[in-house]
């Protein structure tokens, strides 16, 4: 399955360096479709690095660090397709609708983004059709090809000091208007994990989109997924995690179904 094009001349990405979203795993078996949005933190040629210093390209300004990663494995430990975006989130924020100011973010913490001040009507747009909307496409079709309703589990991470404060929650559950699937995880943590609800963003902060453009219209389960980028940087850290996430979401969906 390859990404959906929305546009003929292409201005951002190159034939060489699309498509702008990609399926792993597309034959997975499970129901369940894992999503990661901010999989990458490629920048097309033609944007000049958008003017970012070189020590911030991959940097968390850029990608969810590891995130892509444990996407992966817990794909293959579930068996489960996996919709990952292969641009970074400072061309376009994924999890983010073209009307939000933060989708091309001119600043993103402390990191400046020089290529994305003052852009013009056309220059969003652009992004909005080549980056946007072949990942939404794709994420569409990938979950209409499910026979059965899957589950919809988003997995990002953050950075464990943000505007120079230390946050000390290892795993955080996040939800839109339906709190079932992130309420059972929780309740499913090992002991001795820093795992909380809705930490450490919750939904006023934007950053349930994905859940709210393409789970809860089709009423699908779901929740997204935040583990904080030290504890999965390396092979060791993403191992462990995805086999606590693994037990957690097999768990809470096994209690689902008895329930």
């Amino acid at each position: 399955m390859t990404s959906v094009e929305t546009v003929s001349n292409h201005t951002i990405l190159t034939a060489g360096e699309g498509p702008a979203a990609e399926v792993i795993n597309p034959r997975g078996a499970a129901p369940i479709c894992l999503v990661c949005e901010h999989a990458s933190a490629f920048i097309p040629a033609a944007l000049d690095n958008l003017g970012v210093a070189p020590d911030q390209r991959h940097s968390h300004a850029a990608w969810d660090i590891g995130g892509r990663d444990l996407a992966v494995a817990l794909s293959k430990s579930l068996d489960a397709p996996l919709v990952a975006s292969r641009v970074s989130r400072l061309v376009y924020d994924c999890n983010r609708p073209p009307s939000a100011p933060d989708a091309i973010p001119a600043k993103s913490e402390v990191v400046e983004v020089p290529g994305n001040a003052d852009l013009s009507t056309t220059d969003r747009a652009a992004r909005v059709a080549e980056i946007y909307e072949p990942f939404r496409a794709l994420l569409t079709a990938t979950l209409d090809a499910f026979q059965t309703p899957p589950v919809l589990v988003t997995i990002h991470s953050f950075t464990p000091i943000w505007f120079g404060q230390p946050r000390k929650v290892a795993l955080g559950l996040l939800h839109d208007s339906d709190d079932t699937l992130a309420k059972a995880m929780l309740a499913t943590a090992p002991d001795g994990l820093d795992t909380r609800l809705n930490a450490p963003y919750s939904v006023t902060d934007g950053v349930t989109h994905t859940l709210r453009e393409h789970a809860i219209p089709r009423g699908l389960p779901n929740v997204m997924i935040e583990v904080r980028n030290d504890l999965i940087s390396d092979p060791a850290g993403v191992a462990r995690f995805d086999r606590i996430l693994g037990q957690m979401l097999t768990s809470a969906l096994q209690t689902q179904v008895a329930s």
